[in-house]
């Protein structure tokens, strides 16, 4: 086949994508950034009136707190799930038994409805949920898990101590010594909690006395804030959020560096084993570096993803107050889809202010990687 007919054929084949890449984004972005100008409200013509669609958005308090929650969001999430996802996939890159399993396993939130996860979420965290049952129940048993800690930690250091009094070489973590620490800690606890010494806290209902605690009933949907000299940082429901989106999307990006690790010579790693270096400066002077291809795409996908959160927000809805949680993209949907007359002027306007963000965020993270790796 000549040069023309190949063209025309990767033109034919490309020709769907560039159909929806017309319709739905580059016609509706520039009709976006039209109404962007004017007072549109899907109901009346719209009329253009200049920058004032803008000048509204930035005077919307609602706005500037979904602005500060999506950049808090985009910044700490895809830190999180960057740094994770890198060091999941460097331990699933080892030779371990059962590979497949945990890699098939650690796999499975990638491919869960975000809707059901949110859900799950929601029960977890509610006020009588798992995570409150849990805390009530570490709180009762912890004066066993404190006496516990106590005799091992004394277990352990007596015993390190004579083992290097008999000039034997021994760490202070040394495995063996540790399994046997554990083993004595926990006979001592268990007899100290049958004789009466140590016990359990009762969890009770009412007012609690010395030995009895009340269960612990957090509110995490509520209007609790991370405050630093009385100003809002943070809410406790935005960081419900944070902690399920980086569950969920880890996964999905521990993929991409271990492809990108499958590519990295082993012959530098026995280089670096043979000059002494430890797994962390293994992970540090050589994993880190040669995968900085896979970690740019891997950062830019993670801030175009986080700065479009929408959907675990549009689930959660009226658990929490809506400052708590809103998010530019919600602060769009709101605002297009607003009961009566929607102010679909100042959700256009608050759309392009998003891209324009998204865009600046790329460009700026793109710097912290040289040239020569992208």
């Amino acid at each position: 086949m000549n040069q023309k007919g190949q063209t025309a054929t990767a033109y034919l084949f490309l020709t769907p994508f560039l159909v929806v890449l017309a319709v739905f984004f580059c016609f509706a972005f520039l009709r976006t950034i039209y109404y962007s100008f004017t007072d549109f409200n899907l109901f009346d013509p719209p009329k253009l009136i200049g920058l004032k669609p803008y000048t509204d958005v930035l005077g919307d308090s609602s706005f500037r707190r979904a602005l500060a929650n999506s950049l808090l969001f985009a910044v700490i999430t895809t830190t999180l799930q960057t740094v994770l996802s890198l060091l999941m996939a460097v331990a699933l890159n080892r030779k371990i038994r059962g590979l497949s399993f945990f890699r098939a396993a650690w796999y499975m939130p990638s491919i869960t409805s975000s809707v059901v996860i949110t859900l799950i979420f929601l029960w977890l965290f509610q006020q009588q949920g798992v995570i409150n049952y849990l805390i009530t129940q570490l709180q009762s048993v912890w004066p066993l898990i404190l006496t516990f800690a106590l005799i091992l930690i004394a277990v352990q250091v007596i015993q390190v101590l004579w083992e290097k009094s008999r000039k034997l070489p021994v760490g202070s973590f040394d495995p063996a010594l540790l399994a046997a620490s554990a083993l004595i800690a926990l006979f001592v606890t268990w007899g100290l909690s049958a004789a009466g010494v140590v016990t359990a806290h009762e969890v009770v209902d009412t007012v609690s006395r010395p030995g009895q605690i009340t269960p612990f009933l957090y509110q995490y949907f509520a209007d609790k804030w991370l405050s630093i000299g009385g100003v809002q940082i943070i809410s406790v429901p935005l960081m419900v959020i944070i902690f399920m989106n980086t569950f969920t999307t880890i996964p999905t990006l521990m993929l991409f560096f271990l492809a990108g690790l499958q590519n990295i010579p082993t012959a530098l790693y026995e280089a670096t084993e043979i000059d002494g270096a430890t797994p962390f400066q293994q992970l540090i002077n050589v994993t880190v570096p040669m995968l900085r291809p896979v970690s740019f795409y891997v950062i830019t996908v993670g801030l175009i993803g986080t700065l479009q959160m929408f959907d675990q927000v549009a689930v959660i809805g009226n658990a929490a107050p809506t400052d708590t949680l809103i998010t530019l993209a919600y602060y769009v949907y709101a605002n297009t889809f607003k009961s009566g007359v929607a102010p679909v002027y100042m959700a256009s306007a608050a759309a392009i202010i998003l891209a324009i963000i998204t865009l600046l965020l790329v460009t700026v993270q793109r710097r912290f990687i040289s040239p020569d790796a992208v």
